[in-house]
């Protein structure tokens, strides 16, 4: 059986370490058969990732970082120039300043929102913008969302209001690129353990009753969000766009 996705190219932005929802599915998405770009934050997260990068056969490494202007032109710049095309990319970058992420979203700095609504929404729309005119025959975008995009989450503070931005622009961006052939989806993952959650307080806590909670009373891992990601950017979803999908064993079902 040929793999679902032999011969595609993809991109993957966010991986940080080997915790990464992002490096679950840049695994995934090479046993499948990609060929892969990948990206890191700045020098001091380029040894974790160039590791990572080796074991996935990254044929396009480059760095990242979305508020440093020029930056994500040139990743597109060099895929543009390396393959002339793009088949799929994944968005799995979010950020608040910890005084913002850990107080009342009623005192969220304008500093503060600005800045997560930058690096972890607009983002995806910059990503989709620059992506467009590689993909004439079509593709498939996503980026990653939670379940405090539409419920109140105990300490998850300004990303909540973030995250349901970042789900009301993958509707729109769906919408927009659609006549295109290009699908545009959220995954919105159950906690995982990664390090941009280690910085939400009480995440131990929330953890355990994530477990107590789903239907299915465990976990998933960043292997389950790899499995969908690489299910959305083949042929198995080609008439899935504008969606939220859950991979987060039944939690969000349960109030």
């Amino acid at each position: 059986m040929t793999p679902a996705l032999q011969g595609k190219k993809g991109l993957v932005i966010g991986i940080a370490n080997d915790k990464s929802i992002a490096w679950g599915c840049a695994r995934a998405f090479r046993a499948a058969g990609a060929e892969l770009a990948v990206t890191w934050f700045n020098d001091k997260a380029r040894p974790w990732v160039e590791p990572l990068a080796d074991q996935v056969q990254a044929a396009l490494r480059m760095p990242l970082d979305v508020e440093q202007p020029g930056q994500m032109e040139a990743v597109f710049e060099a895929i543009a120039r390396q393959w002339g095309r793009l088949d799929f990319a994944l968005h799995s970058i979010a950020f608040a300043p910890k005084s913002d992420l850990h107080g009342r979203v009623t005192d969220t700095s304008r500093e503060g929102f600005a800045r997560a609504m930058d690096i972890s929404c607009h983002s995806f729309a910059r990503m989709a913008r620059l992506a467009e005119p590689l993909m004439p025959d079509g593709g498939a975008l996503m980026t990653m969302s939670y379940v405090g995009a539409e419920e109140v989450v105990p300490n998850y503070g300004v990303m909540g209001p973030v995250k349901a931005a970042l789900e009301s622009s993958t509707r729109y961006l769906a919408a927009e690129l659609g006549p295109r052939g290009i699908r545009v989806n959220a995954v919105s993952p159950g906690p995982l353990a990664t390090r941009a959650a280690s910085g939400i307080a009480g995440f131990d806590q929330l953890l355990q009753d994530a477990v107590a909670r789903a239907p299915l009373r465990r976990l998933v891992d960043i292997d389950d969000v790899g499995a969908l990601c690489t299910f959305l950017a083949g042929e198995g979803g080609r008439n899935i766009t504008g969606s939220t999908l859950y991979v987060d064993a039944g939690y969000h079902v349960v109030g």
